[in-house]
């Protein structure tokens, strides 16, 4: 399915190629806990970013891995490359436009990320996101 997204201003557009029912996750990091970002990891080939590449800029910490993206004019993550999956894209789910089927939401503990930060790997693998697509969809 592709869903629509954008930030609050409408600066920003993507669409972004997932699954009907989407398994996000919420994670319990200072940064995510802050903004309110629910994860919805796909491989770079199943985001495309519409309109608002010179709205957006870009906030690193830390390890300066995580690309976290900002609209300039209205402040909202939509999307960012995470430290994660650098190879993907994580799109904030609160910023969809077009509604899932489902949603679950599977708590992801980032205050502990090390240790866990390779149970999301498979998210940004372009098979790995096809089978799970497919297998979804037959359900």
């Amino acid at each position: 399915m592709i869903y629509q997204g954008q930030c609050h201003c409408g600066a920003v557009r993507f669409e972004v190629q997932a699954p009907e029912h989407l398994e996000v996750e919420d994670c319990n990091c200072s940064i995510c806990r802050m903004t309110g970002f629910v994860h919805l990891i796909v491989p770079r080939a199943h985001f495309r970013l519409l309109q608002g590449e010179d709205a957006i800029t870009t906030y690193r910490f830390n390890t300066g891995v995580a690309q976290h993206k900002f609209c300039k004019i209205c402040g909202i993550k939509a999307y960012y490359v995470p430290r994660s999956n650098p190879d993907g894209i994580d799109v904030n789910v609160r910023c969809l436009s077009t509604q899932p089927k489902s949603i679950e939401v599977v708590p992801f503990d980032g205050q502990n990320w090390e240790a866990h930060a390779h149970t999301l790997a498979h998210k940004s693998r372009l098979a790995d996101s096809e089978e799970t697509t497919q297998g979804k969809q037959k359900r």
